[in-house]
This record gives C-alpha cells, structure tokens and sequence, in this order.
C-alpha cells in the first residue's frame, strides 16, 4: 500500500488519511466473487465496477479518495481480478446482473450509489433500470449504447481496437514486455505508472511465463460474443430514476459525444461532464480531474450528503 500512497501524493490525488482496503468475499450460489473494502461501514456506500479485462485495483486512485467520506466496495466482476472464474465460461450480460442482485442485495444500507466504467457502466446502468429503488445515484464512465443517428463508427472503431489488443499472444517471458505492450497501448500512461498497476493484472502461468490474471475465455477470438441491442439498452437506461452523471473522455474512441448527449436527453435527472485530457480509460487517464468532477457532483446531491 505504501506505493500506493506516494503515486497518489505524486499524482495529487486528495487523501487526508491512509486507508488500507481490506479483502472480502462472498458466495453467488454460482461461484466466489472477492472485492475491495474500503472506508468507514458507517459512511453510505459506494459501489464500483471496472471495465473488460479490468480489476477492482483499477479504482485504487478514486477509491482511496472517495472513502475519505464514503464506504467504497471495489468489486472484481466475474473471471476478474481474483474473483472466481465462470466454470461454464457464462460471462452473459444476465450472469452479471445474477451476482449484482447478490452483492447488493447481501448489504445493509441500500439504496447506493453505483460508478461504473465501460463493461462495469453498462452493467450498473442495466441494473439501474431494472432495480431503481436499490440505486441512489449512478455514474456512468464512457460507456452506451450506439446513437441513434448512426454516427458511431468511431465507438466501433474503439471497441475493436480494446479487443485487438486482449487478442494479442497471452503471455511473454518478462514482466517488463507487459510493461511495453501497455504503455503502447496507452501512451497517456508513465512506464512507472503501468509497473504500479501491473501487479494487479498479470500473474505467473504454470510453465513460468506471463499471463493476464482475467479469465483466457473472455479472450479467445472463436467464443461467441453477446451484444445487447441498442434497443434493450436505452430501454434500462429510460428506466433509470436517479440523479445520474455521464462522464466521457474527451478523447474517447468509444463513446461518441453524440451518445453521451442522447443518453442526457433521453434519461431522467442527468447530466453529463467531458473529461480533457483522457480517452476511454478516463480515471486512470486524468484521476484528479475525474474524482474531482465526481466528489462535486455527489456532494451537490443533499441525498447523500
């Protein structure tokens, strides 16, 4: 934790206090999930949900800020970080709302608020829609359905370019070819930063090369892939009752800023906030700016003060 602590002082995260999440675990009835928690049990609770190929570590920075004032729970989705993975490789839309409905159901203080990026937003806007009363406020980091008006190549373009990189030969002889192979992926990313975050992501194989920790089924190019219509989506989205704010990068590949305002017109009570200096990975990209816009907007809502 302590590397932790001197890269957010570094990166001029806001922290008065060092807290250290503890590891907790819970059953689904389909398998074992472990998450980060953070912060006072007391403080109201605030959920977050990574995106593909992420862990709960990826919320470190936003984590240790928000629990200064919030419960955070940091949660690794299934075939994620080190929570189990599907046996029957069911990484379905409707698998993640299965353990969703568990986790939150399992907690004391409900409703909560939900900050999701990518994968974990479409997650947590799905469930916003189809639990409204168990969400007080709902974050939603560079992620929706396509426009309406057609325009969005540019998020198919992105989504392409995400799963040409998770495609590339799984594992390498040293530490530090992941090291390269992300920061070239993400060049907005110090080498120092990528090697702090990179004993999160990776593990040793069996025959002592490197590998990602994330489950090889959600990787391999000849497993079928879900896709929820748009249709569907702006479904749950319309149905989403809670003050919600829409974050995107301003340099996202991703999501369009044409969705981000659509889904602005078409939801209740939201808002939406770009991002400088950030393309779809907006926390990691910009953290200080993006939990600064974040810690406003929940602080402005008198629910959860």
């Amino acid at each position: 934790m302590a590397t932790l602590y001197e890269a957010a002082r570094k990166a001029g995260v806001p922290f008065n206090r060092e807290i250290a999440p503890s590891q907790q675990e819970f059953r689904t009835g389909e398998l074992t999930l472990r998450y980060l928690d953070w912060g006072t049990p007391e403080a109201p609770i605030v959920v977050l949900l990574h995106g593909f190929a992420q862990n709960a570590h990826s919320w470190d920075y936003t984590s240790l800020a928000l629990s200064q004032k919030y419960r955070v729970l940091a949660l690794d989705t299934r075939g994620h970080g080190d929570s189990e993975w599907a046996p029957d490789s069911d990484y379905s839309n409707a698998a993640f709302q299965r353990d969703l409905d568990g986790f939150i159901g399992r907690l004391e203080s409900v409703p909560v608020t939900i900050i999701g990026l990518s994968m974990g937003a479409r997650i947590a806007y799905v469930y916003a829609g189809r639990r409204p009363s168990n969400v007080r406020n709902l974050v939603i980091v560079d992620s929706g359905p396509p426009a309406s008006d057609g325009r969005s190549m540019r998020q198919k373009g992105g989504r392409r370019r995400i799963m040409d990189f998770v495609r590339l030969p799984d594992q390498m002889d040293t530490w530090e070819e992941f090291v390269e192979r992300i920061h070239q992926y993400n060049p907005r990313r110090s080498m120092q930063e990528v090697r702090d975050t990179l004993v999160h992501k990776v593990r040793r194989a069996p025959n002592g090369k490197w590998t990602w920790k994330y489950d090889s089924a959600l990787r391999d190019p000849d497993r079928p892939r879900e896709s929820m219509p748009a249709a569907e989506q702006w479904g749950y989205l319309e149905a989403v009752t809670c003050p919600t704010l829409i974050v995107r990068g301003q340099d996202s590949d991703v999501m369009s800023s044409e969705t981000a305002a659509e889904m602005a017109r078409r939801m209740q009570r939201c808002q939406v906030v770009e991002i400088e200096r950030s393309g779809h990975l907006v926390p990691g990209d910009n953290p200080v700016r993006f939990i600064s816009v974040v810690l406003d907007w929940m602080s402005s809502l008198h629910d959860i003060r």
